[in-house]
């Protein structure tokens, strides 16, 4: 003799299965947001880790012009060391503490003067307080020659002089005031103002630099080159230079 179920058993079998299914549903929609968030969570950490390092660590470089051959060339790319001076915080304009302060010799990245939108690259010549002057080509640091390896020069034949030079007179030791006509080779001598630095490019002959727009404060100084991390020779000629033609012995080299 079959015994009855009850009229609400199949009832309650069914909402069984319904609430099995929907836990399952639950389950996986909880899986997919824990993917989900702990994917953001490393995307956002990754993005935060590249503002910081960016902003007071390294930053990339790109040399555009030949203004400091041989020592940079066109087509290199540098990692520079925006902490070593103290790297500046944004929106507050404050500067982090630095662990050196820029030397004679060092090679700086800095905001251009005139345009502070563009970064400039040169090598530090004159600190506050120098009396720097050229002759003939030849840095007087002081009143002596300085000894400069680095230097290149491509155009030794002329010495263009101009108006682009005036910025130098009230700077002008005043004992040469009134025999002074500066020109690219040939000016100062000029005293280093406090809180100021005097840059040149190694390649003197084709260099905008400290000679014509006058001095770089130090505030706009942003950090140091340390090394090439990637060089390519530019060649119009060619479809993908940077691709063809890698400089592959300048590769991990240093600045100096």
């Amino acid at each position: 003799m079959a015994i009855p179920l009850p009229p609400d058993t199949p009832s309650r079998t069914v909402t069984d299965a319904q609430r099995a299914q929907a836990l399952r549903a639950t389950n996986r929609a909880r899986s997919r947001w824990r993917a989900f968030s702990e994917w953001a969570f490393i995307v956002n950490c990754a993005v935060l880790l590249w503002f910081v390092v960016y902003t007071f660590g390294v930053a990339a470089f790109h040399i555009p012009s030949g203004s400091m051959q041989n020592t940079l060339l066109v087509g290199d790319f540098l990692f520079v060391n925006k902490a070593v001076y103290g790297a500046e915080v944004p929106l507050l304009h404050v500067r982090l503490p630095a662990f050196a302060h820029p030397r004679r010799g060092d090679v700086i990245i800095f905001d251009y003067p005139v345009d502070p939108q563009k970064a400039f690259v040169k090598r530090l010549i004159g600190m506050p307080g120098d009396t720097v002057e050229m002759r003939e080509g030849t840095v007087l640091i002081d009143g002596k020659a300085q000894d400069e390896p680095y230097v290149v020069h491509t155009d030794p034949t002329s010495d263009p002089g101009g108006e682009e030079f005036a910025w130098q007179m009230p700077f002008l030791v005043r004992t040469a005031e009134a025999s002074v006509h500066p020109s690219r080779n040939n000016w100062g001598p000029l005293v280093v103002p406090r809180g100021m630095y005097f840059v040149l490019g190694d390649n003197r002959d084709n260099s905008l630099d400290s000679r014509y727009w006058g001095f770089v404060p130090d505030s706009m100084v942003r950090g140091r080159p340390m090394f090439v991390y990637y060089s390519y020779e530019p060649d119009p000629m060619q479809r993908f230079p940077w691709l063809s033609r890698i400089r592959w012995d300048r590769i991990g080299k240093r600045v100096q």
